[in-house]
């Protein structure tokens, strides 16, 4: 199962500073593609990462890709197993499990609560949702906790909830946005494994993060993101290779500047083009 996204365009606008005219500041809006024609397929069974810098619009992409936001330009595509685009909106929705970083949860249910009412939503009978939570609780280690009311849960313990959630209607194709922040070196290792282990089964895996070691680790491929636009989009290894670096961070830093150099250039001749007209 996979997502295809085609000349993918999502535009906000900003205010901007004119500067002060007789003592007072003056500002306008202005448009700016946070997503900008971008073109990207996953592939079953790999943790795709997608890399940038803030406001590089890999949280804009994602949710566009998640179906939560919808683009002003281009398309995005969920393919089945068999090859078929899926147009149902429901059935897209229930094909994949969608991971925010500021997703709250409710905070006097506890897990298993949350997963009773994620299951109902999703239509599960109780015999599928018991059998789900219990290959959860496993996958995730959950059983310590999974009865406890979350507003009492550690930062850790209601990030393994919130995937649990993501996990119940078991969808072919996750999207998470920087599951591990913020978190202790031992529950990142426990998201960590669960992401390996989904793509052992076969399932693909969207993956954002700043973390430039655990991407390295992790990703099959990787997507560099930076003002809207992708500019690199390769294996680790090859990224590394084309940028003579031997880690991801550096690799990371210097695609940034040949897209800075870059973007300046095309700036510059499109002001040359102006002055010609």
């Amino acid at each position: 199962m996979n997502i295809e996204v085609k000349g993918l365009c999502k535009r906000f606008s900003r205010l901007v500073s004119d500067g002060e005219t007789k003592g007072r500041r003056s500002s306008r809006k202005e448009e700016f593609l946070a997503v900008d024609h971008v073109d990207l397929s996953t592939r079953q069974g790999e943790i795709l990462g997608v890399l940038g810098p803030n406001g590089a619009g890999k949280t804009t992409l994602l949710r566009m890709m998640g179906t939560l936001l919808a683009p002003d330009e281009g398309t995005v595509s969920v393919v089945g197993e068999d090859g078929a685009v899926i147009s149902d909106p429901i059935a897209v929705k229930s094909c994949i499990g969608y991971l925010s970083e500021n997703t709250h949860l409710y905070g006097r249910f506890s897990t298993r609560e949350l997963l009773h009412t994620i299951s109902s939503i999703y239509g599960l009978t109780p015999e599928v949702r018991d059998e789900r939570i219990e290959q959860i609780t496993e996958v995730l280690n959950l059983s310590a906790f999974i009865d406890n009311r979350i507003e009492r849960l550690s930062t850790g313990q209601t990030q393994r909830a919130n995937i649990a959630r993501c996990l119940i209607h078991s969808p072919g194709i996750y999207i998470f946005d920087e599951p591990t922040l913020g978190l202790d070196i031992i529950s990142s290792e426990s998201i960590v494994s669960f992401m390996k282990g989904e793509r052992e089964q076969g399932r693909t895996v969207l993956y954002s993060t700043h973390y430039m070691e655990e991407a390295q680790y992790l990703c099959d491929r990787i997507v560099m993101l930076w003002e809207g636009r992708i500019i690199a989009e390769d294996t680790p290894q090859r990224l590394m290779e084309q940028t003579a670096t031997d880690n991801l961070r550096d690799c990371f830093r210097a695609l940034l500047d040949a897209g800075t150099r870059e973007r300046a250039e095309e700036t510059e001749v499109r002001k040359e083009e102006g002055q010609d007209a």
